[in-house]
């Protein structure tokens, strides 16, 4: 007898000398269900999975069969199956039953400063390159330029803006996890491919197509909204405004449009001054994209605007973030404060977005790449 064989065999005769053991002292089983079960109480699910206790006691097979359903027996079935339907994560499909863990803004951040990002950083255009009279006049009326020891921690984040999604990365992952966990509320883990995304404002079953001019650095961002205690209850708020059923628009794709016009700011010098003043870069381009989005949705709702707008809105958005970015600070910092004393939101109530509406594929949004180009140039206000 082979190896394989015997361990069947003494596998089998340990499960069915258990059972009868058990069975023994309870000769009456329709009489005696309780009493079963309590003596199996101090047996682990895991064990009694292992050794098909559980499904010989709750099978209808060999005749035992108790007379009333117990409610015991009942919630043991239920452990069972439990334990019997749990899958592994595999390819793109993410367990329902096993959710991953969240990941911090921060700890996402870390790995990309630990990878190896040259093949992409030699892609970075820093800065806006001027000539003639515009190099001039940015010389004497423009933002101050970035510290020399600032420099490396801004192209680190315009190298994560050439950074794609990569499905097959654990931390890519992880990172939509999060998003989709903390704006739908869900405890489970979901698939990286699927219609879900579009509930949540892409445009497609993958998020990957939806990053043009903005790269991963727009997820970084949406990670930023929703794990920073701070600005979680904005992203809630903007999320909700949304799905208005007369002023919805594409959650995740506005956001993408806000990173791209964060990224024109920080290349064109207009977070410079800030990021002196704080000695950090990240922490900026953070709030300037939390406090261009919450322009965005003040906008939206004050104004009436609808998807129609889109383009419009996105245009006068970047000339005010470029302009007066201190402005947009300063109103976040108002906002935040509020929200810290529990004041009433600046969007206003949620009773009055009415009605939210499923995401529609027909809408037709027009986002910062579609707009034609413009001059940057003009008065700095900041």
């Amino acid at each position: 007898m082979n190896e394989n064989s015997c361990s069947f065999h003494s596998e089998k005769e340990l499960r069915d000398g258990q059972v009868e053991s058990v069975c023994a002292a309870y000769p009456s089983p329709y009489d005696k269900d309780t009493g079963v079960l309590r003596a199996l109480r101090g047996i682990p699910i895991s064990e009694l999975k292992n050794h098909g206790i559980l499904r010989a006691l709750t099978a209808e097979a060999n005749g035992w069969q108790p007379g009333v359903v117990n409610a015991e027996v009942l919630r043991a079935q239920e452990e069972w199956e439990a334990v019997d339907n749990i899958q592994t994560e595999s390819g793109n499909q993410a367990s329902v039953d096993q959710p991953g863990q969240l990941i911090s803004f921060s700890e996402a951040l870390q790995h990309f400063q630990t990878v190896d990002l040259s093949s992409f950083k030699k892609r970075i255009q820093p800065t806006i390159r001027r000539t003639g009279l515009a190099a001039i006049r940015h010389c004497l009326f423009g933002p101050p330029k970035l510290h020399q020891g600032l420099r490396e921690e801004r192209d680190l984040v315009l190298t994560i803006a050439q950074c794609g999604l990569d499905s097959q990365d654990p931390m890519h992952g992880r990172v939509l996890q999060t998003i989709y966990k903390k704006l739908t509320g869900s405890k489970f883990d979901c698939a990286l491919h699927g219609d879900h995304w579009e509930d949540l404002g892409f445009q497609g079953a993958n998020p990957a197509t939806d990053l043009r001019g903005a790269g991963f650095l727009a997820l970084l961002h949406l990670l930023y909204l929703v794990m920073d205690s701070k600005t979680l209850l904005m992203a809630q708020e903007i999320f909700r405004l949304s799905r208005h059923h007369i002023q919805q628009f594409p959650f995740c794709l506005m956001s993408v449009n806000i990173t791209r016009i964060t990224i024109q700011a920080l290349r064109e010098d207009s977070l410079s001054r800030e990021c002196n003043r704080q000695q950090k870069v990240v922490p900026v381009v953070n709030s300037f994209y939390a406090a261009t989005f919450l322009r965005l949705a003040h906008v939206w709702r004050t104004q009436q605007k609808t998807i129609a707008d889109s383009g419009l809105v996105l245009k006068d958005l970047e000339v005010l973030a470029k302009k007066s970015p201190r402005r947009l600070l300063k109103t976040l910092e108002i906002y935040l404060a509020g929200v810290s004393k529990g004041q009433a939101s600046l969007l206003g109530a949620p009773k009055c977005y009415g009605p939210q509406a499923p995401h529609s594929k027909d809408l037709t949004f027009t986002g910062v790449c579609d707009l034609p180009p413009h001059s940057s140039e003009g008065t700095w206000l900041i």
